[in-house]
């Protein structure tokens, strides 16, 4: 079992926009940051659900071992949607009712809500809990596969900071965004214990790994 971390964030360390409206909720650089996951076959056929299609070169191959293996995601209010949607006692998340985890969700927020099951095994925990207490109920809800941490920057970094994550992968797109929430913040030494290496992919995007 290893605590893992997938975050795409811009060549100035960005990993969330501060661009956005209520038309476009997650805004145009957002779109910029990601657009090379986005191409990829596995956001293709998993997320938008359009099989045989998108690209499968080292940016799929990331992107495939995205979903490998694991067996739970805990993720921060924001990367659900609840900052967006305080007040909407019905809203499930961003992706319908086919959430790309197919496994279960434990969502960090102090507001409280009803547990969500979807069909494909996708299940959403709403829980106030700090990272070791949050990791426990993943490993357990995990079963011995790895867990996730699966984000808004802000949370990634309570769990780094506290030492829990095993392998980190950031997709660095070639972009500049210059706001936003930065995923180095207060992490001055984190490459210390870990093993780094880069690789570039045809998009230009960087995949910096940090394996302990």
């Amino acid at each position: 079992m290893a605590v893992r971390v997938d975050l795409n964030i811009s060549l100035d360390g960005f990993a969330s926009t501060s661009d956005q409206t209520p038309e476009n909720p997650f805004g145009e650089d957002w779109g910029r940051m990601t657009a090379a996951y986005v191409a990829t076959r596995t956001f293709q056929t998993r997320v938008l659900g359009k099989p045989d299609s998108g690209t499968t070169g080292v940016d799929e191959r990331y992107a495939s071992e995205y979903f490998e293996g694991v067996g739970a995601e805990i993720m921060g209010a924001g990367m659900f949607g609840l900052h967006d949607f305080p007040d909407d006692a019905q809203w499930r998340g961003w992706w319908g009712d086919e959430p790309p985890f197919h496994c279960p969700v434990l969502v960090l927020t102090h507001a409280e809500r009803a547990p969500i099951e979807f069909a494909n095994g996708t299940t959403f925990r709403f829980l106030s809990a700090g990272p070791d207490e949050a990791l426990a109920l993943a490993v357990e809800a995990a079963g011995g596969a790895d867990v996730r941490v699966g984000g808004g920057p802000t949370v990634v970094r309570e769990f780094l900071r506290a030492g829990l994550v095993d392998r980190l992968h950031v997709a660095i797109a070639p972009i500049l965004i210059g706001s936003g929430i930065r995923l180095w913040d207060d992490l001055r030494g984190l490459e210390a214990g870990y093993a780094v290496t880069s690789e570039t992919a045809e998009s230009g995007t960087i995949h910096l790994t940090f394996n302990r």
